[in-house]
């Protein structure tokens, strides 16, 4: 699943136990302007610095699978969770994050041939 939006929010890494870690960032998702929503993803292990070459207030595309969970408590009730797994964080716009290569000024003489 993919969808387009602004980051309004990154939290900083957290590391839960010795072998897990995850991270969440907000996007502001505006498919009708006068109720924007705010969604929270998640990034885990090693896709947590996904996140760090973007900006608050950037335009970015997100894929991400959609995750649910069954739990049931000491109660005996069951519970459902659902979470937004982030995989990839592209730019859009201008702030694509794509650097075009320099060119060389090559003189005529300097050719090989």
């Amino acid at each position: 699943m993919k969808i387009n939006g602004k980051i309004v929010e990154v939290t900083d890494t957290q590391q839960v136990s010795d072998s897990f870690k995850k991270r969440t960032f907000i996007l502001e998702y505006v498919e009708n302007a006068q109720y924007p929503e705010y969604i929270s993803f998640e990034l885990i292990q090693d896709r947590c610095q996904l996140i760090d070459s973007f900006q608050v207030d950037q335009e970015v595309e997100v894929s991400f699978n959609l995750k649910g969970r069954k739990w049931i408590n000491r109660e005996g009730e069951t519970k459902y969770f659902n979470s937004l797994q982030a995989w990839r964080v592209e730019a859009l716009g201008k702030d694509t994050g794509v650097v075009a290569p320099q060119s060389k000024d090559v003189e005529e003489d300097d050719l090989p041939f």
